[in-house]
């Protein structure tokens, strides 16, 4: 199968909205929301999400489509306000049906959110958290190039698990981190 990756446009809220809870039902700890919670945001909320996402100087989500337009997966890349000099990968998810295989669609996400982050903002640093469950996840990054930070955090949902946070080597080889 063929699929297109790019970023969402300002009007694409409804196809934002129905991906990201299909995510939510498929992989409850993967994110740091409750599905109940993002199905409970109004329309206003979800169509300034995708004017930002598809706008913003600093933050972007991709998308990643069938060729007839249907959305199977998504990473969004944003700084961390807390973090000066660091952005970070968030909401990375592919679809079940098309996990795996040729396409890498994955790997085409995150790819696409690393290349925006470094052409299109100073950060120095590009981090990413992974539930300490999600050993599909920590394999995956870890194969693409992320490494452990050291650095471990309490998961919101659930304050007894912990997120892993990884940084990409080589991000931007010589800026000081």
């Amino acid at each position: 199968m063929t699929y297109v990756v790019r970023r969402t446009a300002p009007g694409e809220w409804r196809e934002l909205r129905a991906l990201r809870l299909e995510a939510l039902r498929d992989a409850p700890a993967a994110f740091g929301v409750t599905h109940a919670d993002a199905a409970a945001l109004p329309d206003e909320d979800w169509r300034q999400q995708a004017e930002l996402n598809a706008t913003s100087a600093t933050s972007a989500m991709f998308v990643a489509a069938t060729v007839d337009g249907h959305w199977v997966g998504m990473t969004g890349c944003a700084p961390l306000p807390d973090v000066p000099g660091t952005s970070c990968l968030h909401g990375v998810y592919v679809a079940p049906a098309h996990r795996g295989g040729q396409a890498g669609l994955a790997a085409r996400l995150v790819d696409a959110g690393i290349r925006w982050t470094r052409d299109n903002t100073d950060a120095s640093w590009l981090t990413l958290g992974v539930h300490e469950d999600n050993q599909r996840a920590l394999a995956f990054y870890r194969r693409i190039g992320f490494t452990a930070t050291g650095k471990i955090v309490p998961y919101r949902l659930d304050p007894a698990k912990k997120l892993h946070i990884l940084g990409l080597e080589n991000f931007r080889p010589a800026a000081a981190r």
